[in-house]
């Protein structure tokens, strides 16, 4: 059993910066992926990033590259999500997901994790 609890949501003007966090709990992360998901109203969710628990290997939906950064901290476990540039199009609620022996090319893909946060709301406006 995995629990996941997100923070650090909040308003922020476009151009600004954010950083979102999700504690971790678990009886070990090996094998273990985590990503961020991200849902507007009236969209459907959608893939944000994603970072291997061991190896520490990133992925990134097109959207946000160059201006998101996903990593960890083994030692605290938690998962953290700094985002930079942020406009407008990145107001959503913002979900954490985790589950284990996943392959590189499903970790976008939000079926295929059992494990997810209750989500923080991120919204960018002037």
């Amino acid at each position: 059993q995995v629990q996941l609890v997100e923070s650090g949501g909040g308003l922020v003007q476009p151009g600004g910066s954010l950083s979102l966090s999700c504690a971790a709990s678990a009886r070990s992360f090996i094998n273990y992926a985590m990503a961020w998901f991200r849902q507007a109203p009236g969209k459907e969710r959608e893939f944000v990033a994603a970072i291997r628990w061991s190896g520490g290997n990133t992925l990134y939906a097109d959207s946000v590259k160059g201006r998101f950064t996903v990593s960890r901290d083994k030692a605290k476990n938690t998962m953290y999500l700094q985002m930079n540039n942020l406009q407008p199009a990145d107001t959503a609620v913002y979900y954490c997901a985790a589950d284990y022996n996943l392959i590189w090319s499903s970790l976008g893909s939000g079926s295929r994790y059992d494990y997810w946060g209750q989500g923080t709301q991120v919204t960018v406006s002037s």
